[in-house]
């Protein structure tokens, strides 16, 4: 792939995020400020605490954010990341950047002493994909856009809604970069649409 691949540089597993770009030859750097987005092919919203992150963010850069995921451009969140990305937050009046129509549920799985490690089942992708759960949040409600492609439990904690992808979990921190691919392939594609 041609094009940089952003990850929002404000808090949470950025440098794993880049690092797992750089293992599969995409080009990525960190992004701190709305004028930073410009030129990029994709965004990552690595996990970490999503109020933080929205507040470190601040009104410039999530309406931005907000404007480019009208646009349908390609943006996948990690844990946190996901929060910012869905439409409603259980329990919360306002939502972030409302790219992708689910309702999750904040620390779904516990706290951060209930931090686990599995493997799952993930449509297109594998059974056998390793996912590490920090205090995650699950997907409690899904628009007919979207489609699930993993689950723990009976939760739903990977999704897709057009060129916006979620997971409750955090592939950065494996070595498996299937997901990251997966990502790369939909950056690709919506290249190629807006070429066309």
């Amino acid at each position: 792939m041609e094009g940089t691949i952003g990850v929002l540089g404000l808090q949470g597993a950025v440098r794993e995020h880049i690092v797992s770009l750089s293992r599969l030859g995409v080009a990525a750097r960190a992004v701190k400020k709305a004028e930073e987005l410009d030129g990029l092919s994709g965004l990552i919203l690595p996990g970490g605490e999503s109020t933080a992150i929205s507040l470190l963010a601040g009104g410039g850069l999530l309406a931005r954010l907000r404007e480019m995921g009208r646009t349908g451009f390609p943006f996948f969140g990690t844990c946190a990341g996901m929060i910012l990305l869905a439409r409603e937050i259980e329990g919360q009046e306002e939502a972030y950047i409302r790219a992708i129509d689910i309702t999750v549920a904040r620390n779904a799985s516990g706290r951060q002493v209930h931090s686990f490690e599995t493997v799952l089942s993930v449509d297109g992708i594998g059974d056998d994909v390793p996912a590490v759960f920090i205090r995650a949040p699950y997907i409690t409600r899904m628009g007919p856009g979207v489609r699930p492609l993993a689950r723990h439990e009976g939760a739903v904690v990977m999704a897709r809604e057009g060129n916006v992808l979620v997971t409750s979990f955090h592939p950065e921190l494996t070595d498996d970069l299937r997901i990251h691919r997966y990502f790369i392939e939909m950056v690709e594609n919506y290249e190629r649409e807006v070429r066309q």
